[in-house]
């Protein structure tokens, strides 16, 4: 596969000194668009594959310059603050590039291939003290997968190393592409039951699982590379014994597997969907207890598979 460096994609955030998103220190890029829509999804902005508003009321000082500025009347000052009527919205983002304290914002951001390798040279120093790179998450990088497959060979020729956080929600042929390039796949997995997948994420298990299987079969063929499987722990949804001796299970065959990372839930994005006038479907559900989230390690350590706490 060929690419041009002026081959743009979308991001919806990017974070650098990163240490949870794979080893070592890492730049972080999140692609915009995901198949997925999970209840507990901490970066609700990027599910979306166009601009999604979101107004941080936190930051608005109610100067009324998107009142002035919106021509279709979708923002208004009453007595209680700003509100905005989402459905006349037509993505102008006027009203975004007016506000003084960022409180409106589109969250995406064009970056090309050139620019997206010349943020991760800044940190070179860094990967190469800590054994890091660049990692490449969402959404779901497949999304945009031209862009994801022509970063990642980018990056290789720079020999910066990579990683991919990935739903496996995703047609097979890019992933087994993207094996060529990358160094590491941090592979979610969420639910093991195929109808409790499908109503907490909005899709079924079963191609996400056969991916994996192909995937793991496509690294041993290639003699480099790994697979971490990352599991968000969630009382009262995947955290029964039964759920996570199946996904012991499905670790323990995979022939690439480097370790299993179980990664506690948390309300930390609650705010967001307010922000973009979301439902918050988590409300009442709390984090995992320390002895959960033992519980939870030790049905995997049990079968000599490599697990942690975290990312």
């Amino acid at each position: 596969m060929e690419f041009s460096k002026n081959t743009a994609g979308v991001l919806f955030d990017l974070k650098r000194y990163s240490i949870h998103d794979g080893p070592g220190i890492r730049t972080t890029f999140f692609f915009k668009g995901c198949p997925l829509s999970c209840w507990w999804c901490h970066n609700p902005e990027g599910i979306s594959s166009v601009p999604v508003l979101s107004w941080h009321r936190n930051r608005c000082i109610r100067c009324g310059r998107c009142v002035a500025v919106c021509p279709e009347g979708a923002w208004s000052e009453r007595e209680n603050g700003m509100t905005r009527d989402a459905s006349l919205c037509t993505g102008c983002r006027l009203c975004e590039e007016k506000c003084p304290t960022l409180a409106i914002d589109f969250a995406d951001r064009k970056i090309t291939i050139r620019e997206l390798v010349k943020e991760a040279e800044k940190d070179i120093l860094f990967y190469d003290k800590s054994g890091g790179g660049v990692t490449f998450s969402g959404g779901e990088p497949f999304k945009q997968p031209e862009f994801l497959l022509s970063c990642l060979m980018a990056l290789k020729e720079r020999e910066i190393s990579t990683a991919v956080d990935t739903s496996g929600c995703a047609p097979l042929d890019y992933l087994l592409e993207a094996a060529e390039y990358t160094d590491l796949f941090l592979f979610d997995l969420k639910l093991a039951d195929p109808v409790e997948h499908r109503k907490y994420t909005g899709v079924s298990n079963g191609l996400i699982l056969s991916n994996l299987a192909k995937l793991d079969e496509k690294i041993a063929c290639l003699g480099r590379g790994g697979i971490n499987i990352r599991i968000p722990l969630i009382p009262g949804i995947n955290d029964s014994e039964e759920t996570l001796k199946m996904f012991a299970d499905i670790s323990a065959k995979l022939t690439a597997l480097k370790g299993v990372n179980i990664l506690p839930y948390h309300s930390i994005g609650k705010g967001k969907y307010l922000d973009l006038n979301r439902e918050y479907k988590m409300e009442g559900i709390l984090p995992p207890s320390e002895e959960e989230v033992e519980k939870a390690l030790a049905v995997f350590a049990s079968r000599g598979i490599k697990v942690v706490k975290g990312g």
